[in-house]
This record gives C-alpha cells, sequence and structure tokens, in this order.
C-alpha cells in the first residue's frame, strides 16, 4: 500500500534546514528558504526537540554502493560468489550474506540492496537514564524541584565522587528532555526548566526573530495625525498582509473613513515584492486619498522609506502585539476568509480576481456606515 501523508524532506532538504536552525534562523524563515509551510518545519523540529541528529557514518569495513554495484556486474558475469569476494579483497562469506539478505541471485539490485543496508543500520542505543534507574529517579527528583540540567550535573559528581554510572552531562539532559522519544524523563519535566520551550535552541549564535520588530526608523502610530485616529479625514489606510497556504499571501488596504477595501497581488513576502506592489497601487489614488499607511511591525515594510518616496504616504507602525490598532484591517482580513480559506494557496489567484472581491465588499452595506456601502461612501467623498 502507498505511503499517505504529506510528503518527506530530501536529503539535501533537511541539510539545509538543521543548518539554518543551528545557524539561528527561525522557522518562518527556513520555511520561506526551502518554500514550504512552516507547519512542516516545525514538525521536524518538534521530532528531534530541536535537536540536530548526528550525521550518519557507514563503518570503514562495511561494503559501500560501489562494492555493490561491482556484486551485481559479477552476477551479471555469471561469477561466482568467491571470484566476486576475490575482486572486492573480501571474505566469500560477506558476499554470499549481502545475497542472502537481499533476495538472492536473481533478484539483488545494488541501489535498493544500499537502501536496506542503511534501513538496517538503524539501531538507536538506550541512553543513559533509560538504563540507570538510580540515576533516572535521582535526576527527576531534582528536576521536579526545579533544579537546572547543569546543577544537577555538577551535583551528581560531588555526591557521588566514587560511583561513575552516576554521572550525567547538563547536555544529555537537555537532549533527553527534549527528544521524548527516548523515554527515560516524563514530558513534563520541560516545565520545570527556567526557560519553558519545546525546542531546544543552538547555543552561541545569534537568534533570528523573522526580523519582525526591527524595522530602522520605524515611526510609531502614537505620532499619527489626530485626524487619521477620528476618522473625519479620508486617505488614512491601514495595511496588512493575508497569509495564504504555501508561504502565499495578498496585500489588504482599508481606508479608515470609508471602509473601501483594496488587495493586491504580492509574489512574495519580501520587503522589496511587498512594497513595489503596493507603491504600483497607491500612485493610481487621487492626492486627497493619500495620507497615511498604518502596518503592523512585519518586516515586509521594512522598506517603507522607498514606499514614502515613491507615494509621499506615510508610514505608521503598530505597537508590537497590537492588532486591535488596525481594527478595520483585522475585521476585513476575517471578511475575506470567505473567499480565501485558511491554508488555501493564494498565488493562483489574479490580480482581476482580487478586483472582483473587492468590487464585492466595497459594494456591500456596512453597519458602521449607516448601512450605505463603502463604494457609495468614497463617491461621495471624490465628489
Amino acid at each position: 500500500m502507498a505511503k499517505r501523508g504529506r510528503p518527506g524532506f530530501s536529503h539535501k532538504q533537511k541539510s539545509e534546514l538543521w543548518a539554518r536552525w543551528k545557524a539561528g534562523d527561525c522557522v518562518s524563515d527556513i520555511a520561506r528558504a526551502l518554500k514550504v509551510p512552516g507547519s512542516r518545519v516545525h514538525h521536524v523540529l518538534e521530532c528531534a526537540g530541536g535537536i540536530a541528529p548526528v550525521a550518519r557514518r557507514r563503518a570503514s569495513r562495511a561494503l559501500t554502493l560501489k562494492d555493490r554495484e561491482e556484486i551485481s556486474r559479477g552476477i551479471a558475469a555469471r561469477h561466482s560468489a568467491r571470484q566476486i569476494a576475490a575482486r572486492l579483497h573480501r571474505p566469500t562469506c560477506t558476499i554470499t550474506r549481502e545475497l542472502a539478505r537481499n533476495g538472492g541471485r536473481d533478484t539483488y539490485r545494488a541501489s535498493e540492496a544500499e537502501a536496506s543496508a542503511w534501513e538496517r543500520a538503524r539501531r538507536p542505543k538506550r541512553c543513559r537514564l533509560a538504563v540507570h534507574s538510580k540515576l533516572r529517579y535521582l535526576v527527576a527528583g531534582k528536576l521536579s524541584t526545579n533544579w537546572s540540567p547543569e546543577q544537577i550535573s555538577g551535583w551528581l559528581k560531588q555526591e557521588y565522587p566514587m560511583d561513575p554510572s552516576l554521572r550525567i552531562s547538563h547536555e544529555t539532559l537537555y537532549r533527553t528532555l527534549f527528544l521524548q522519544a527516548r523515554g527515560a524523563l516524563k514530558k513534563e519535566l520541560i516545565g520545570h526548566l527556567r526557560a519553558v520551550r519545546r525546542l531546544r535552541r543552538p547555543n552561541g549564535v545569534v537568534r533570528s526573530t523573522g526580523l519582525r520588530g526591527q524595522i530602522v526608523d520605524a515611526i510609531s502610530i502614537r505620532e499619527r495625525p489626530a485626524e487619521a485616529e477620528d476618522r473625519a479625514v479620508p486617505g488614512h489606510w491601514e495595511g496588512d498582509l493575508l497569509c495564504g497556504g504555501k508561504n502565499t499571501y495578498i496585500a489588504t488596504l482599508v481606508e479608515r473613513h470609508t471602509r473601501f477595501v483594496m488587495l493586491i497581488k504580492v509574489p512574495g513576502k519580501d520587503t522589496a515584492s511587498v512594497v513595489s506592489a503596493l507603491s504600483k497601487h497607491v500612485r493610481k489614488l487621487p492626492l486627497a486619498l493619500r495620507r497615511s499607511l498604518t502596518w503592523d511591525r512585519g518586516h515586509e515594510m521594512a522598506d517603507h522609506k522607498k514606499f514614502t518616496m515613491a507615494t509621499d504616504v506615510q508610514v505608521y507602525f503598530c505597537d508590537p502585539q497590537s492588532p486591535w490598532q488596525r481594527g478595520s484591517n483585522e475585521n476585513t482580513n476575517g471578511l475575506l476568509r470567505q473567499y480565501f480559506p485558511k491554508k488555501t494557496p493564494l498565488s493562483g489567484y489574479s490580480q482581476a480576481y482580487l478586483d472582483k472581491v473587492a468590487l464585492q465588499l466595497n459594494t456591500r452595506p456596512r453597519k458602521t456606515l449607516g448601512f450605505q456601502t463603502p463604494a457609495r461612501r468614497l463617491d461621495a467623498v471624490l465628489h
């Protein structure tokens, strides 16, 4: 039966994933680099507790793929096991066992035998805490009283100096806690660590947080003109990215006075793509509707100065974790989920289709406008 479920990562993708994780990249950065949903990256990290697996190495005496290909050629030439062994400078029993493990001479295939050998080599060694019950009891007791792994490791050396079996490094303790497949310590004990995380982060690297909140020369929403706050004057906009499946996005703009909506197709979340697409559309607006734009702390607006130079629209940034400061935009994004359900890839929608959806929203009566439509309210403003 075919294997069901999400497709796995290739060896190259996994190598890049762990390299980026060890370098300090966050999940969203890794997902964008691999062009996969962040949930898939998080699943791989979570299964390993955030600890990069040790690279697998072949024993020096083991058969290699080149050896197996030579065995396959020897079979095709009808050579005996003894003759094949002589060519490889191996014992004859090595060749006979290799053939017996992989279906015999009639069905032997070098690539399949190589894959089977790697799979058979998966023999996970039981960790130290799983083998030594007394050590496990001591460690679990100290963890439950909020001792750190480093404190436990040092205490064991002093308390039991003559018993090497009661020694364990703090790194091994962290690995056992975060890698639950070892089955030695209960997952609940993670809650007693000072930093309650589900993933072990590499030490000694500058960690990325998706670059949120690190926007150079960002102007706070608290400096936004009062006319924007009370919605008395048109031309003040709120903006955000609507997220879809497979790292796809749509830029959404809502005018605060009229609740008029614009949807803009963006090729990616990077600041160059977003600023270019927004600038192109905002420049089409009348000058009376180009006063300010309020955005969240997403790094997609890191080039806000370029946007302002291209459009004469000043960008103001909300406080961190304060979506209510863009209430109209947040509400509109909720309405858009009727057209673009969560996890739906958004890259397949054309700008013409986005304009059609925006038109439907703009011709829908709104209670907050006295059941007028945003389009009618905007038309009244312009005339």
